[in-house]
C-alpha cells in the first residue's frame, strides 16, 4: 500500500511585491510587480509533495472567507485530502506580506489568523488516521503546544516525524527525542543550539547539539550550497544544482516536501536530500510559493 504523507501546518495567502531592492526602515520604494499567491509553510510543503506525486493529507485551519475557500479548492484540485482542514468562524485566514528584490532575496511578515487557532483536539482527529510507516511533516506557523502534541503522538503512532523548525522559535526540549529528522536553516539552527552556522565545522557542532537533544538525523539547509547531513554514520554536505535564483520564497518548503516524498518512497537520506535539493533548485527559478513547486516530471532521482 502506498505510504501517506501528513502535513500539519499553516495556510496563508501571500501578497507579493517584487522590486529592485528591499526597503530600509521608513523607506518607500515605488514601482515593482504585485502578485497574490497561495502560500503558508504547511500548505507550501503539502502542495510540493502532492505535485511530486505523493498521497498527501493536509491538517490546517482557514477562515470562513474568500482566501480560505480558494485555498481549500486549490488543495482539492491537486488531489490533497482536506478532511482535516478546519474552518475558523472567528478568525480570518492567514496572510503573508512578502517583498522580493532583484536578486531573489525576500523579507516576509505573517498575520497568522486562523493558523494561530489550530487546536490540539482538531489535530488529534487527524492523528487517529496516521499509521506506522506514514511520514508526518510539521513546521512552526501554528501554535507551539499543538506542534509539540502532534510530534509526540505521531511518534507514538510509529510514523516518521520530520520537523522543519521555521520560523525559528524555542521549543520544549523534551520534544526533540521524538523527531526522526530536523531540517533547520542556519538561522534556525543557531536559535535552537546556540551555535552560529557559518561553515561545515560549525554545522557539525550544531548537529551534535541536536543529537544531544535526542534528534536522530540532522539536515541543515544551506541555501545555494545545498544541505548538510549528520547522523551516527554520516557527516557530509550534499550540494545543490547551480541555478539563477529569481525568488527564494518557498525554497525551504519545496525542499521539505520533496524530502518527505523521497523518504516515503523508501530512499535513503542521501538520495532523499539530493532529490530535495533538485526540487528546491527548480523552485527558486520561478516566482511564487506553491506555483514554483516542480512537477514530478521535472525532477527525479
Amino acid at each position: 500500500m502506498k505510504q501517506k504523507i501528513f502535513v500539519i501546518g499553516s495556510s496563508n495567502t501571500d501578497m507579493v511585491i517584487k522590486s529592485e531592492k528591499l526597503p530600509s526602515a521608513g523607506e518607500t520604494i515605488l514601482g515593482g510587480t504585485f502578485m497574490m499567491n497561495a502560500g503558508g509553510k504547511g500548505a507550501n510543503q503539502a502542495v510540493a509533495a502532492a505535485k511530486l506525486g505523493a498521497d498527501v493529507t493536509f491538517v490546517s485551519k482557514v477562515g470562513d472567507d474568500i482566501f480560505g475557500k480558494q485555498a481549500v479548492q486549490g488543495f482539492r484540485d491537486l488531489g490533497i485530502n482536506t478532511d482535516f482542514v478546519f474552518k475558523d468562524l472567528e478568525n480570518p485566514s492567514g496572510v503573508a506580506l512578502i517583498l522580493v528584490d532583484a536578486k531573489g532575496e525576500n523579507s516576509i511578515a505573517v498575520a497568522l489568523g486562523a493558523n494561530g487557532n489550530l487546536q490540539i483536539l482538531e489535530v488529534a482527529k487527524a492523528i487517529e488516521q496516521i499509521s506506522t510507516n506514514d511520514t508526518v511533516l510539521l513546521q512552526l506557523e501554528i501554535p507551539i503546544p499543538t506542534v509539540e502534541y502532534a510530534i509526540k503522538k505521531c511518534y507514538e503512532s510509529g510514523a516518521k516525524v520530520i520537523l522543519n523548525p521555521a520560523p525559528a522559535q524555542i521549543l520544549n526540549e523534551t520534544v526533540f527525542q521524538y523527531l526522526d529528522i530536523i531540517t533547520p536553516n542556519e538561522t534556525e539552527a543557531e536559535l535552537l543550539t546556540g551555535i552560529k552556522v557559518t561553515d561545515l565545522e560549525t554545522a557539525e557542532q550544531a548537529a551534535l547539539k541536536f543529537h544531544d537533544k535526542g534528534v536522530k538525523n540532522v539536515i541543515i539547509t544551506l541555501g545555494s550550497k545545498g544541505a548538510y547531513l549528520h547522523n551516527s554514520t554520516t557527516n557530509r554536505l550534499i550540494a545543490a544544482p547551480a541555478v539563477q535564483a529569481v525568488d527564494t520564497t518557498a525554497a525551504g518548503d519545496v525542499f521539505n516536501g520533496a524530502l518527505a516524498v523521497a523518504l516515503s518512497e523508501g530512499n535513503n537520506l542521501k538520495q532523499a536530500i539530493d532529490f530535495a535539493c533538485k526540487a528546491a533548485a527548480i523552485s527558486v527559478t520561478r516566482m511564487g510559493a506553491q506555483a514554483s513547486a516542480p512537477l514530478r516530471s521535472e525532477v527525479d532521482y
